[in-house]
């Protein structure tokens, strides 16, 4: 009865439909937080002291300075420099996935943990496929049009480099689709996923693929040549899916960490459609924000355009 009078508590909706004031709330502390975010954020920290360190201790080279001689040191390279990118501006998002993953696991919270784990390979799956779908795509395309992309170009308009101006756009989008799956997820505006799970969480893999279209991260540059240089759109395709497995690395240790120390209790803890509501829509929020908020207000700011707050350390 309870769920023919009130249709919103069905296991996919969310939040119950009698606390709209704590939904509207949550979204607006997730907003701050992801305001404050994108202030207190430190890209001589994530990129150079974390990502440079990373590859080059991975690679036992200088990952930056070191030419990519070869297929095989060209993919491993691909690989790892995803990997070293986890913490970037242009990836941090990808932690929003946990929420959407813990609904399309599929396990029995009482199964244990071996049942569990098994679990994490239905939503990694599906993000993976979402992901991969356009890291691929884009990696055929980006050898076929090599410097015709704005991403490659050294060109600078208004001062502003072109690639950091397609940066801007295309995160600018991601950020947004982030925002309103978030609100989505919080019932605050109409959730077209909300009988579709797993089209959910492609979706979002879907848009951490397309993180690779916008990213600037010198790393990715130097692949992304290293790509166009070979001619071999094949590769271009299997340079960037590795890019992106790399970047979702961490991600998916972090989820099966919980899910094998709790031996199964948090994909449990994550069945309640409430708590799951709160967690799901407050990290894509936070995380759309603050990529709307990054890569549309404060990188443009600092070539002039508009004001943002800056830290000592930036």
């Amino acid at each position: 009865m309870a769920l023919r009078q009130f249709p919103d508590a069905t296991p996919d909706a969310g939040i119950s439909p009698h606390r709209p004031r704590h939904r509207l709330r949550l979204a607006l502390v997730s907003a701050a937080a992801g305001v404050l975010l994108a202030v207190l954020w430190s890209f001589e920290l994530v990129d150079k002291v974390i990502g440079d360190n990373v590859a080059n201790t991975v690679l036992g080279h200088d990952a930056k300075e070191t030419a990519i001689t070869g297929t095989v040191a060209g993919l491993l390279f691909a690989f790892v420099s995803g990997f070293a990118g986890t913490f970037t501006a242009c990836n941090i998002a990808v932690a929003a996935s946990v929420g959407p993953m813990s609904q399309v696991s599929g396990a029995d919270p009482a199964g244990g943990t071996r049942q569990a784990l098994r679990a994490l390979l239905r939503p990694v799956g599906w993000l993976t496929l979402g992901m991969v779908a356009v890291s691929a795509s884009y990696g055929v395309v980006g050898v076929l049009a090599g410097d015709r992309l704005p991403q490659l170009s050294t060109d600078v308009v208004g001062g502003v480099p072109v690639r950091l101006i397609q940066s801007s756009v295309v995160f600018g989008v991601i950020g947004l689709a982030l925002i309103y799956l978030g609100l989505a997820a919080l019932k605050l505006v109409p959730d077209v996923f909300a009988h579709r799970p797993v089209a959910r969480v492609v979706t979002i893999g879907a848009l951490v693929g397309g993180f690779l279209v916008g990213r600037p991260y010198p790393m990715f540059n130097k692949l992304f040549h290293w790509a166009v240089d070979t001619g071999n759109p094949l590769y271009g395709a299997l340079a960037f899916t590795l890019q992106s497995l790399g970047n979702i690395v961490l991600v998916t240790v972090v989820f099966a960490v919980a899910v094998a120390i709790s031996r199964g209790r948090f994909l449990a803890w994550m069945a309640d459609p409430r708590r799951a509501a709160v967690v799901t829509g407050a990290l894509l929020v936070a995380l759309g924000v603050f990529t709307v908020v990054y890569w549309d207000v404060r990188v443009p700011a600092l070539f002039g355009f508009g004001w943002f707050p800056r830290m000592p350390y930036n």
